[in-house]
C-alpha cells in the first residue's frame, strides 16, 4: 500500500520517555516529507505546547498538526484549518457536576496568535495543589498560559473552551468517568454520537505512574474526527493514511486508518486488542519505533504491518 500520510502521536510515541525526539525519528519524519509523504503530529497536546517540541524539527510549513486530541486542526505555521468549541451551557454543566473533581479540572481555550503561541488563560484553573501533584512537570510548563480564578464559570461569560481536563490517579479518574458516563449526553470515546450527545471523553493512562488523564471535548471530537477531515482537505481515502500511537487516546484515529502501529510501550491491554485487530507492535519510544516503522514504509516492507 502507498501512503500519502503519516499520522504520528508525540507523548510515548514520536517523544522518547525524557520527552526529545531522538535523531532517528527526526530523519525518518524528513525523510518521509521527501518522498512525498505528509506527516501529521496528532496529539492530546494543544497547538502551542506541541509546537514548543515541534519548532526545532524544520517540518514543512504546511503540515498539519492535530491538537487537543482532534478539536483544532492548525498547519506547523499556524494557519487555522478546523476547531471545535464545546457549547458553553456544556462546559457550565461540567462545572457544575464534577464538584468533586473541580480540583482538578483544566478548562482549554483556543488563543494561538499567528506566532503560534498562546497567552495567559489557555489554560484556566481553580485550584493548583493537586494539579502541581499530579501532573507538576506539566503546570510548571504552562505556567506562562495558566490563569488561576476564583470560579471556573467566571471564564465562561465570552469565550468557548475547546476541551476540559481531568487527571489525577487511575482509580480516582476512573470514578470521575463513570459519574459523567452516567448522563445521556456524554459518550465515551468511540461510541457513536446520538443526537443528545454533547461531550465525548478520552482516557490517557499512564500506568508506571498511577496517572489517568481524562479529555473532556465536544461530542465526536477525536483524532480520528480531525483525520477525517483532513483527508477530505487533502482529497485523498483514510485508507491511505498509516497511524502510529501508544494510548487509549490513540484508538480511534488507530481504528480509522488504513494501516496501524502501536508502541510497545502502550498499556498491555491496549496492546492485546491492537493483537486482535491486527494491528503491528512497534519497538517502544525509547527505541525509536517511530523511526522503524517509517522506515520499513519507505523500503516497502509492508510485511511489516502484516498486510
Amino acid at each position: 500500500m502507498d501512503f500519502r500520510l503519516i499520522a504520528v502521536d508525540m507523548d510515548g510515541t514520536l517523544l522518547d520517555s525524557d520527552g526529545r525526539v531522538s535523531p532517528r525519528n527526526r530523519a525518518a519524519l524528513k525523510a518521509a516529507e521527501a518522498a512525498g509523504i505528509e506527516t501529521v503530529i496528532a496529539t492530546g497536546r494543544r497547538h502551542c505546547y506541541a509546537m514548543r517540541v515541534l519548532r526545532e524539527l524544520d517540518l514543512n510549513p504546511a503540515s498539519a498538526v492535530v491538537s487537543s486530541n482532534g478539536t483544532v486542526i492548525r498547519t506547523i505555521g499556524t494557519k487555522l484549518l478546523h476547531r471545535t468549541e464545546m457549547a458553553t451551557a456544556s462546559a457550565l454543566w461540567l462545572c457544575d457536576h464534577l464538584a468533586e473533581f473541580r480540583n482538578t479540572l483544566v478548562l482549554t481555550f483556543d488563543t494561538v496568535s499567528p506566532d503560534g503561541e498562546d497567552s495567559r488563560g489557555a489554560l484556566v484553573v481553580e485550584h493548583l495543589d493537586e494539579l502541581h501533584a499530579n501532573i507538576g512537570r506539566w503546570m510548571r510548563s504552562n505556567e506562562p498560559y495558566i490563569l488561576r480564578v476564583e470560579r471556573l464559570e467566571d471564564a465562561l461569560t465570552s469565550t468557548a473552551p475547546i476541551q476540559a481536563m481531568l487527571c489525577g490517579p487511575v482509580e480516582r479518574m476512573a470514578r470521575a468517568e463513570a459519574r459523567l458516563l452516567e448522563h445521556p449526553q456524554v459518550a465515551a470515546v468511540g461510541v457513536e454520537a446520538q443526537p443528545q450527545t454533547e461531550i465525548t471523553l478520552h482516557r490517557t493512562i499512564y500506568p508506571d505512574r498511577d496517572l489517568s488523564i481524562v479529555d473532556i471535548l465536544p461530542a465526536g471530537c477525536s483524532k480520528a474526527s480531525a483525520l477525517q477531515q483532513l483527508a477530505d482537505l487533502r482529497g485523498i481515502s483514510t485508507s491511505e493514511i498509516l497511524a502510529i500511537g501508544d494510548n487509549w487516546n490513540d484508538l480511534p484515529m488507530l481504528r480509522i486508518a488504513g494501516s496501524s502501529v502501536l508502541m510497545d510501550n502502550a498499556p498491555e491491554d491496549l496492546k492485546q486488542l491492537a493483537l486482535q485487530h491486527g494491528w503491528a507492535i512497534a519497538a517502544s519510544n525509547d527505541d525509536d519505533g517511530v523511526a522503524l516503522t517509517i522506515e520499513a514504509v519507505l523500503d516497502n516492507m509492508l510485511t511489516y504491518f502484516g498486510s
